[in-house]
């Protein structure tokens, strides 16, 4: 009789989270205990308060007085940021897939440029992208009604898509002619050179934002330009109607459940429900739900 095969070792990476990592990961990557919360508040503190410091050392004044602290404080802002990008990599299952995930990148993104100052220092004004770190604060604050518009918000503007792509296609064929004709009724004495400098002066009309560069010097160009102004107005109400059109069709098919802060362990996709046994999104099993004891919003249904 044969024997059974044993099973393959496992890589820790593919290993249930328990013990300390389990601990870490609720810690970091959600926020619907006590300790979560607490983690979240002080990283949005720290990112804050560091773009803060940036921002004032690049006042030569300031900087001039305080430009020895306000480095020591960026690098202490970096150990600190790279010492939270390491416990990231550690208490996730596949540190690969959260490394290049947009969180991911994004929290590397926020410690590079302090390491590259030192070789490349005109890098170091790109400290502020930390500041995308920030989109952490709709989870963090439990804001989980503006979760859930912002992901309706998602399906209009894709459901839309197609109409804002013709409706755009029909502008740029549009300023393509008003400009062809400006070029034509004006010409390269008033400063319509070229029909692409047209063509650039028609968009700017249309949008309402008129540099001032060129203008019409004709009777008959000044007359194009306030129709082509008058009709900007209701050009840039379409795109607006489309889309709540579409917000309002999702509305009325579904009403969508509050999300949680709940994250997946194999997918690292957040959002689920506190009932959910498994995650929407790679179907892997979910570990039992932790939150902060007495939230009403997050805490899972009791049985009766």
């Amino acid at each position: 009789m044969a024997k059974p095969t044993p099973p393959a070792p496992q890589d820790i990476d593919d290993k249930p989270l328990s013990g300390w990592r389990l601990r870490l990961y609720t810690i970091i990557f959600e926020a619907d205990t006590r300790a979560g919360r607490l983690f979240d508040k002080a990283l949005i503190v720290l990112i804050l308060v560091s773009i803060a410091v940036v921002m004032a050392d690049s006042v030569q004044a300031i900087h001039a007085a305080h430009g020895r602290a306000f480095a020591a404080l960026e690098w202490l802002f970096t150990l600190l940021f790279t010492a939270e990008y390491i416990a990231r990599l550690v208490c996730v299952r596949k540190p690969l897939q959260y490394a290049t995930s947009f969180f991911g990148i994004i929290d590397l993104v926020a410690v590079l440029p302090t390491y590259l100052a030192l070789f490349f220092p005109e890098l170091h004004a790109l400290i502020d992208v930390r500041v995308l770190r920030l989109l952490r604060v709709f989870r963090i604050f439990k804001l989980t009604e503006y979760v859930a518009e912002y992901q309706s918000l998602g399906r209009a503007l894709a459901a839309s898509g197609r109409k804002i792509l013709v409706f755009l296609s029909a502008v740029v064929m549009m300023v393509l002619v008003m400009g062809t004709v400006m070029y034509v009724v004006e010409g390269p004495s008033n400063g319509f050179t070229s029909i692409p400098t047209s063509v650039y002066w028609a968009i700017t009309t249309v949008t309402t934002v008129g540099f001032g560069d060129i203008t019409p010097k004709t009777d008959l160009g000044r007359l194009i330009s306030s129709f082509m102004m008058l009709l900007g107005w209701g050009i840039l109400a379409v795109p607006t109607g489309i889309v709540t059109a579409e917000m309002a069709a999702q509305r009325r098919l579904q009403l969508l459940p509050l999300p949680t802060t709940r994250t997946c362990h194999e997918c690292l996709t957040e959002g689920h429900l506190a009932e959910a046994d498994f995650c929407f999104h790679c179907g892997a099993a979910l570990p039992g739900y932790q939150y902060q004891a007495g939230d009403a919003k997050t805490a899972p249904p009791q049985a009766p």
